[in-house]
């Protein structure tokens, strides 16, 4: 992931959304590679060691300046390597993601005991780790696999609401407190405000529906 984020120009992010150890350090991965170019997979590949192309789709945008795709690949990982740290203290890793240089991991642990000991082997190993956050819950995160909800939902959503919610999100509209208003994405897509309204009301219903099913 690392060395990929390197190759491509202008990369927004990569995520590891699956992968399974073979034998002798390859693993077939499953990564979502977010970009603000275009870019063939294959030719990037190619100039890095121990990879090989399996597969690659293109997973629908609305937006021109950002290309999404997920590609299946054959990768030799020296250790360390994250997942393996990881899995190695029986976590259960729910998303890694590289971004601005940096691995965002969440992961479920038993206990903190189980947490501490990753942690350690973590900053011990990788030479730094800052923790974030920590939520307790009865039931574990589900494993790797946020890629192929990402497409689940872009295939729900039409192009505007894709192209609203992106800007919304690009904007800060969602942040707290929030970064811009429906006004100011209304003039950033030359669309009336009422229009931004009915088609973030629209996509966030369609998001809740996937989530919990149509109302009765």
């Amino acid at each position: 992931m690392e060395t990929l984020h390197r190759e491509l120009d202008d990369v927004r992010s990569i995520e590891l959304d699956n992968a399974f150890y073979v034998e002798d350090g390859t693993w077939i991965e499953s990564l979502t590679v977010a970009s603000n170019v275009d870019f063939d997979p294959e030719t990037v590949l190619e100039g890095i060691s121990g990879v090989s192309l399996f597969y690659s789709s293109e997973i629908p945008t609305a937006s021109a300046d950002l290309e999404i795709r997920r590609l299946t690949i054959l990768a030799n990982e020296s250790y360390p390597y994250i997942l393996s740290l990881i899995l190695r203290q029986e976590a259960i890793p729910t998303r890694i993601v590289l971004q601005n240089d940096v691995f965002e991991v969440v992961a479920t642990t038993r206990d903190w005991d189980q947490f501490r000991s990753m942690a350690d082997e973590i900053q011990e190993t990788l030479g730094e780790f800052e923790l974030v956050s920590v939520t307790q819950n009865e039931e574990p995160g589900e494993p790797l696999d946020s890629g192929r909800l990402t497409e689940v939902l872009v295939s729900k959503l039409t192009d505007d609401q894709l192209m609203v919610l992106e800007t919304a999100y690009t904007h800060g509209y969602f942040d707290v407190p929030r970064g811009a208003s429906e006004t100011d994405l209304a003039d950033e897509l030359d669309v009336t405000q009422s229009t931004v309204n009915e088609r973030l009301r629209t996509a966030e219903r369609t998001l809740l529906e996937l989530i919990y099913g149509p109302r009765e």
